[in-house]
């Protein structure tokens, strides 16, 4: 696995994108993707991520490990969070109507406007929470077939820090749901310490809390 030699004295790193072509016309296997861990430097980290004009960029971990506020704070382009989705959702049907009944139609507007952003052709970085597979596949194709790279960004915490982010912000999920996260972002996290990322994925930064609190930009190149 890389370890990334960047400092807190660095105002950031790029990452690096991987060469592509549509899968009929490619002869080989891609490089093996790239690992930049940025855990246990206590806070001395990259300050920013850039990405390539055509990249996309996964953020995924538990629920409640602060993945919609790094984004919110740091990225700089499209942003694609279920939970903006979600917010807008609750304000005009909140008090009408238990979340279970409009979940499906949050869900189903999300995924409608992370098509729309796809369709830009501009980078974007997307929430989510690891346990659907095949977004990651469709976001895989898409950066393919624009000429990008796939990343992903992993926010390592531990359950209980992940359980007090959900307190802190007054919306949890059940128990069941939590542990079918916690096993996802286990076996992806996993995954990624061995170098071994799931396919169409070109790179993945590892961030633990103080990482993630120094980085305050997440930008694409022009």
């Amino acid at each position: 696995m890389t370890r990334t030699t960047a400092y807190a004295t660095t105002t950031g790193i790029a990452l690096p994108g991987q060469p592509t072509a549509p899968a009929r016309e490619r002869c080989g296997e891609l490089p093996a993707p790239v690992v930049r861990d940025l855990r246990d430097r206590a806070g001395h980290s990259p300050h920013g991520l850039l990405f390539g004009p055509r990249d996309l960029v996964v953020v995924t971990g538990l629920p409640g490990s602060g993945k919609s506020t790094l984004m919110h704070r740091t990225v700089q382009g499209i942003r694609i969070d279920s939970q903006d989705t979600r917010d807008r959702w609750d304000a005009r049907l909140a008090r009408l109507l238990p979340y279970a009944v409009y979940r499906p139609l949050v869900r189903l507007a999300h995924y409608a406007g992370l098509r729309r952003a796809l369709r830009t052709g501009e980078g974007v970085v997307v929430h989510d929470c690891g346990t659907q597979a095949w977004v990651r596949d469709w976001l895989a194709r898409a950066a393919r077939r624009r000429g990008g790279t796939l990343h992903l960004l992993l926010l390592d915490v531990t359950a209980g820090t992940a359980l007090d982010g959900q307190r802190e912000r007054g919306r949890g999920v059940s128990r069941y749901a939590f542990l079918r996260h916690r096993r996802a972002a286990g076996r992806l996290l996993r995954a990624a310490e061995k170098g071994k990322l799931p396919e169409g994925i070109g790179s993945a930064v590892l961030l633990d809390r103080d990482a993630a609190d120094v980085l305050h930009r997440i930008d694409f190149a022009r």
